[in-house]
């Protein structure tokens, strides 16, 4: 008897499309557009082309200039791709005229990254932070968008709420994630309680942007298998690990990580998951140092940090990936400037980054390059806060 084939899903083929407004500076937007396409990859399609336009403000139509529409396509249509992404918000309007105009399936950023957690949430918790701010993203985007979700059959901007039963009615909606927020409340009850008997350790928390090796700092330090990966939104759950730092405990945390643009109702369900943050005594802001736009990633996480009232805490700064440069001693007669490639460890030691930032390390968690520094300072760190709370346990300094 002829066994089945299985059929393989084939790698959805994607059109990426970027706008610089009076909001948006154009000379980012290549950065932003190369972020967006590591989003795409992540999601687990295949980004194709990139197209962008300066504008004074939006089209209210489709969000680009027309023409740059018929551009678009006419190569969506002769490339035969799947699926076309802004890296923008787009309203409803838009994106229904943008789907009558380009005849493929239409995302924005926001819809591309609850896909995302949606595709990473593995606990229960998780899954219902996600599944709010999922319903949450779609409850003003009802009208003519059931119809499209129906003849969905697979791909990125598919695993969600939308592809169980169709539930056109949005009272039903609404009930949905009136229901949601009650288990959220109760499974945020739970989590706090298990905080609650966690003792009165020192608490750290890893935070940053995502992809910064957040994970890979907490496996190093804790000598666990956190899960680790080179994609975005690697970790949804806060994981948290006791360390003894020489004879000192803490707990470690190891946070969600931060993007630019994180939809608001992503930053809102996941408030509870930051509480481990909210509550911690030490931030430890993990920056990936060979990113281009490390300073934007910077802000990025230190806005976020500020609405969870979380910014005023203690902070070390840990610069990693410093594996990144090569550290090649330049010849005394070179006058050419200092780049990436010939920039030494003691040199950054004495960068603006170190002198701008009071608690600043460069690692590499990756190939534990100056790991053993940043156990000893974070050790220092950790000791002041436990000084301060038990001033007579001297006995174990």
């Amino acid at each position: 008897m002829e066994q089945p084939t299985i059929k393989e899903n084939k790698q959805e083929r994607a059109a990426l499309v970027g706008v610089s407004t009076s909001k948006q500076d154009a000379a980012k937007l290549d950065e932003h557009l190369n972020e967006l396409a590591f989003l795409t990859k992540t999601a687990g399609a295949k980004p194709e082309k990139f197209f962008s336009q300066n504008l004074a403000q939006p089209n209210p139509r489709f969000f680009i200039g027309s023409g740059k529409a018929h551009e678009i396509r006419d190569y969506v249509k002769e490339e035969k791709i799947d699926v076309v992404i802004f890296d923008d918000e787009l309203t409803p309007t838009q994106v229904r005229n943008l789907e009558k105009e380009l005849n493929v399936k239409i995302m924005d950023r926001n819809g591309l990254i609850l896909d995302i957690f949606a595709k990473r949430a593995r606990t229960s918790h998780a899954k219902t932070q996600v599944e709010l701010a999922q319903y949450e993203y779609l409850l003003p985007r009802l009208t003519g968008m059931w119809t499209h979700l129906q003849k969905q059959t697979g791909g990125i901007g598919t695993k969600g709420p939308g592809e169980r039963e169709i539930e056109t009615d949005r009272r039903i909606i609404r009930d949905k994630i009136t229901l949601l927020k009650k288990k959220l409340a109760s499974i945020d009850k739970q989590k706090q309680t298990q905080r609650g008997n966690r003792g009165s350790l020192v608490r750290v928390s890893l935070v940053g942007y995502t992809n910064v090796g957040k994970s890979t700092i907490m496996n190093r330090l804790s000598k666990s298998d956190v899960f680790a990966e080179d994609k975005l939104f690697a970790t949804l759950d806060t994981t948290v690990r006791k360390v003894v730092l020489e004879n000192l405990p803490c707990l470690i945390s190891d946070t969600v990580g931060f993007i630019r643009k994180l939809p608001h109702g992503l930053v809102e369900s996941f408030k509870s998951t930051l509480d481990e943050v909210r509550e911690s005594d030490l931030i430890v802001h993990v920056v990936d140092i060979s990113h281009p736009e490390f300073e934007d990633q910077m802000n990025v996480v230190n806005k976020t940090l500020a609405e969870i009232d979380s910014n005023n805490k203690p902070t070390l700064y840990v610069f990693n990936k410093i594996d990144a440069y090569t550290f090649v001693e330049k010849e005394e007669d070179d006058l050419t400037p200092k780049t990436e490639e010939n920039v030494t460890l003691e040199e950054l030691k004495n960068s603006w980054m170190a002198k701008t930032n009071d608690n600043a390390i460069f690692i590499s968690a990756k190939d534990k390059t100056n790991m053993q520094d940043f156990r000893k300072t974070l050790y220092e760190e950790v000791k002041k806060i436990h000084i301060k709370r038990y001033p007579y346990n001297h006995f174990l300094y």
